[in-house]
């Protein structure tokens, strides 16, 4: 529950507690509507990480001497702090992706700490805790399709279809039986954990596939890309290659 803090209370409330678990400050008024639409979104991705990190809510025009400390200029200001001083803010409506890395650079969820383990049991109990956590359904179904459980492991990536990584690991399902020796070489590959040379393979197979199967090809390409991270060397090289032959 997000506790209400006054300029009598903020010092003992935030600044002191901050010392033991991170606080997070919701700087808001009555009027705002956008503070009405962020209100509920942080209650609930900070309760998802309850003990680990506490909500506070100050009323601006009730206390107008905390947000000319803490130089609030428009609202919603929300303001993380850790050892009494501000370490993370941002000002505005946020998406619940920003917000969730927001809190996550404070604090990881219970989801978060889950996947840190890795294990199967713990990677469906991420799940069920937070059934939207991408993470959590990625290296889960990675896991269920590296033990032979391609049904399972459609059916964990599937709400998270939209993630280019959870996209990239269906269309490896999907492209499973398709006879075609580049295909199949590529995945292998990456199956061994051999991206270049999978990459390879699979751009060799985007020249002779027809729409449907160079849109899968793409799909596992750019998922492997974004496991790699867009710096990567064989990312800025094979995305390249990839778009020459795709346009």
């Amino acid at each position: 529950m997000a506790m209400d803090v006054t300029e009598a209370t903020f010092e003992a409330e935030v600044l002191e507690r901050s010392r033991e678990v991170p606080v997070v400050v919701d700087f808001w008024a009555e009027w705002c509507g956008p503070c009405r639409q962020l209100g509920p979104l942080i209650e609930s991705a900070v309760a998802r990480r309850e003990p680990d990190v506490v909500l506070a809510k100050v009323d601006i025009d009730a206390n107008p001497r905390l947000a000319q400390a803490y130089r609030v200029m428009s609202i919603p200001a929300v303001k993380a702090f850790r050892h009494g001083a501000v370490v993370d803010e941002f000002v505005g409506m946020v998406p619940p992706p920003v917000l969730e890395s927001f809190l996550n650079r404070i604090v990881p969820s219970q989801a978060d700490k889950l996947v840190a383990k890795g294990d199967e049991e713990s990677l469906r109990e991420a799940v069920r805790r937070d059934p939207g956590h991408v993470p959590a359904r990625v290296r889960l179904g990675r896991l269920l399709m590296e033990d032979g459980r391609a049904d399972e492991a459609a059916e964990v990536l599937g709400p998270v279809s939209h993630d280019p990584a959870a996209a990239g690991l269906l269309a490896r399902l999907r492209l499973r039986d398709v006879e075609a020796p580049d295909v199949q070489a590529g995945l292998a590959a990456l199956d061994r954990g051999d991206p270049e040379t999978g990459l390879t393979h699979l751009l060799d197979a985007v020249a002779a596939a027809d729409r449907g199967l160079k849109d899968d090809l793409r799909a596992v390409m750019i998922g492997v890309f974004r496991e790699l991270g867009d710096q990567h060397p064989l990312t800025l090289r094979f995305r390249k290659r990839l778009a020459r032959a795709l346009y």
